[in-house]
């Protein structure tokens, strides 16, 4: 596992690899993603830890799956990721742990599990999600994930197939952390 200021820094790089290998500026990934031009300059450069919901907001932009950007700045080459090395990230806001499961692939699928600490909670954009569907699996705990304007109360073993892309938000609202996996099926 590696130190979170490495993380933070191989992110920030990831971020600006995908930003100019579209032939974008700060200010072009800042419009489409809706944050500061100064944030992404920060990330970029590794000097600010990103939130997970800024992270949402970057990769729905760059058309990557969180999963994808995190995997594309960590996730060591090969079919066979053990726990040990599996890439984790986190959120400096909430405390969130995200540990990217599934090895680097062009398989269209990827799968994270993501421990939410008790009494947290993380907004995405629906720009995460546009080109994505996903599973919600809770493995340990309890979550409740507002989807737009509809509220899903989740227990361990429960399963839920996200909708169309919308504004959602995962809580925690119980006192212990909630464990989860998400799995992921790339569209494009």
């Amino acid at each position: 596992m590696s130190d979170d200021n490495d993380m933070d820094r191989r992110i920030g790089a990831r971020i600006r690899i995908e930003r100019e290998s579209r032939g974008w500026s700060l200010t072009e990934l800042a419009e489409r993603a809706s944050v500061s031009r100064a944030m992404i300059h920060k990330v970029e450069r590794g000097d600010s830890s990103p939130t997970a919901n800024l992270l949402g907001k970057l990769s729905g932009a760059l058309g990557l799956s969180m999963s994808t950007l995190m995997a594309r700045a960590e996730a060591p080459e090969g079919r066979l990721l053990r726990r040990d090395d599996q890439p984790t990230w986190i959120d400096p806001d909430t405390g969130y742990l995200r540990r990217q499961v599934s090895p680097r692939s062009d398989l269209p699928m990827e799968i994270v599990e993501i421990t939410l600490p008790a009494g947290k909670r993380v907004p995405m954009p629906a720009s995460a999600y546009a080109f994505l569907r996903q599973f919600i699996w809770v493995l340990q705990g309890d979550l409740t994930f507002i989807e737009g304007g509809t509220r899903h109360d989740m227990h361990d073993g429960d399963c839920l197939e996200l909708g169309p892309p919308t504004d959602c938000v995962f809580a925690n609202h119980s006192s212990r952390s909630c464990t989860y996996a998400v799995a992921v099926l790339k569209l494009r």
